[in-house]
């Protein structure tokens, strides 16, 4: 079995695990009141790829965690994931009407509903993180996990990322700028990812060092591999609106350095993804598959 097929093996059985978990972590959508819950649903059940969820599983088991034992990690990266997408689809924001291959939360169930569900999608997020019981998590690395989702959706991380990103429509930008937007905002949810998966099994500095070295690369990757496929991939495929960026008037690594530039940067992100991982002791295959995997992605 090649890497990528026992990636895709794995996958397929960690996105099960996966809404397992958030089906039974969830408010029941009759439970009172029935339209915040059943947005809640809508929006973080039975849709995505779950890559982020994945980066956890691959991290944290590649260290020895067992898979239970990452389900509260998983699940709050994407419940944090689901949030940022519901905000950043609302009108003030991107102002998106499909999302994951159906109708955003906010044009299901109202802008105030949909704002209130991300808000609660968030906090349930630190709720499950803090209250799972996995006693193999000592309560000093528990704290740490806390703190690196707290930092992750806050203004140096997803909310910052996002300010920057409206303040850049109609203006140019370097790719440079675009490098740090993106590591405040689409990276930070994919270094959470590792770091949460890696901290679920230990707190070793060295391993974690070599992680982070890991995932900013490849957040960078997995975001230029977004807009190329935003400015050359239609809107059935990707599951949400096709040239959304551009129809905004948005700077991208595509607008900025063209398809080819921009697949060769992404190519160099990935090799320096894979690259930090060469000198690690733990078996790094299905890390070095997901970073494969983030460059030849179709949606």
């Amino acid at each position: 079995m090649t890497h990528s097929d026992h990636l895709e093996a794995c996958w397929q059985r960690w996105r099960e695990r996966l809404e397992a978990y958030l089906d039974r972590l969830l408010p029941a959508a009759k439970a009172p009141p029935e339209k915040l819950h059943a947005a809640m649903r809508y929006a973080a059940i039975g849709a995505g790829k779950r890559y982020r969820a994945a980066l956890v599983y691959a991290t944290g088991t590649s260290l020895g965690a067992s898979e239970e034992s990452l389900d509260g990690a998983a699940g709050a990266i994407e419940l944090i994931h689901a949030f940022s997408l519901i905000h950043d689809d609302l009108p003030a924001m991107d102002d998106d009407d499909l999302r994951r291959g159906k109708p955003t939360c906010h044009k299901v169930f109202g802008e105030a509903t949909a704002i209130l569900a991300g808000d609660a999608l968030q906090t349930l997020a630190f709720e499950a993180m803090a209250a799972e019981p996995v006693p193999q998590i000592a309560p000093a690395r528990r704290l740490q996990m806390l703190n690196v989702l707290a930092r992750t959706v806050g203004s140096q991380g997803l909310a910052g990322g996002q300010a920057i990103d409206l303040d850049l429509v109609s203006k140019t930008a370097t790719c440079e700028t675009l490098a740090t937007m993106h590591n405040m905002k689409t990276g930070a949810l994919i270094l959470a990812a590792v770091q949460l998966g890696a901290l679920t099994a230990t707190d070793d500095p060295e391993s974690l060092q070599h992680l982070v070295r890991y995932a900013q690369p490849l957040g960078l990757a997995f975001q230029v591999v977004d807009d190329i496929l935003d400015g050359t991939s239609d809107t059935a495929t990707l599951g949400k609106t096709a040239g959304a960026d551009r129809a905004l008037d948005k700077p991208t690594f595509f607008s900025v350095l063209g398809e080819d530039a921009a697949r060769q940067y992404a190519e160099e992100q990935g090799r320096q993804a894979i690259a930090a991982l060469e000198t690690v002791t733990f078996d790094t295959s299905l890390l070095e598959a997901l970073a494969q995997f983030t460059l030849r992605r179709s949606h």
